[in-house]
């Protein structure tokens, strides 16, 4: 749908369920044009988020994937100085135009934007402990200076930004006071069983009601480093499916392509060990 100042409460679309309190608050971050912060395990959908929401207001997307290396300064431009000596010394460019050598981040470029962008600021916490600190004033007013230029440039619209953590690291309280906060807590059977039919929608039910209680059972084991995730349960699926793998079978004395679920030696063993007391044969 054509963007327009968005009224209607965020429902989720066909590709992504969401949840009611999700959903709620990505109504009040939109509302009052606050930065959504989502946390939750790994594998939740934190990232996908951001592409949901951009499709259901029809607004355009801006990534930053954020790394340990990547500064504030990234997201709002870039100085390009190394082509400007390039081509003072070789000629053929105007390099009294400083202009000429800024490029625009994704925060930049959202600004400058003439119609209202998502923008997905993923994985904040893997930036050092000042990176969330040196952008408390870009997203509090929505705008910033380019030193280079002196151009003052200023969001035409608000974008709406999302946040995305791992909690690998704490992030400043001044930061979490303009955010809305939203953990994306661990899907229950029912939601999980729907979440698994948009992915596999002709899957039979048997294999996917047995495929979700076996993995249940798999994260209920105690002593987990990494429990599986959502996208890895749909991953199984469609190797039990590709497989032919009868679905009276998944509660037996073990889990086939227990590769796809499990990712640490530690849990592979943790697991065995809960498998030889019949955790997955029915007998808890």
């Amino acid at each position: 749908m054509p963007y327009s100042d968005p009224v209607q409460s965020f429902t989720g679309t066909p590709q992504y369920i969401v949840s009611d309190e999700l959903a709620r608050s990505v109504d009040v971050a939109v509302a009052l044009a606050r930065p959504l912060l989502i946390k939750g395990e790994p594998g939740t959908g934190k990232t996908l988020l951001a592409h949901d929401i951009a499709q259901f207001y029809g607004m355009p997307l801006e990534r930053w994937h954020v790394k340990s290396t990547t500064k504030a300064v990234d997201g709002l431009y870039q100085y390009d100085a190394v082509r400007r000596l390039h081509d003072s010394r070789f000629g053929g460019e105007d390099v009294g135009d400083i202009k000429r050598y800024i490029d625009l981040g994704p925060l930049g470029r959202a600004f400058k934007a003439e119609r209202r962008v998502v923008v997905l600021i993923d994985e904040i916490d893997k930036a050092d402990l000042e990176f969330p600190n040196d952008l408390l004033h870009e997203l509090d007013m929505m705008t910033f200076i380019i030193p280079e230029t002196g151009e003052e440039v200023k969001a035409i619209h608000r974008p709406v930004v999302v946040i995305t953590s791992n909690n690998e690291k704490e992030l400043p309280d001044a930061f979490l006071r303009r955010c809305v906060f939203h953990w994306i807590a661990f899907p229950d059977r029912e939601l999980m069983a729907r979440i698994v039919n948009v992915h596999h929608p002709d899957v039979e039910e048997a294999l996917i009601s047995g495929a979700i209680e076996a993995f249940y059972r798999l994260r209920s084991v105690d002593g987990l480093r990494k429990p599986p995730s959502t996208s890895e349960l749909i991953d199984w699926i469609s190797a039990l499916r590709h497989s032919g793998m009868d679905p009276a079978k998944l509660l037996g004395a073990g889990l086939p392509y227990l590769g796809t679920l499990l990712k640490k030696e530690q849990d592979f063993e943790t697991v065995e060990r809960h498998a030889r007391r019949g955790l997955f044969s029915g007998r808890r």
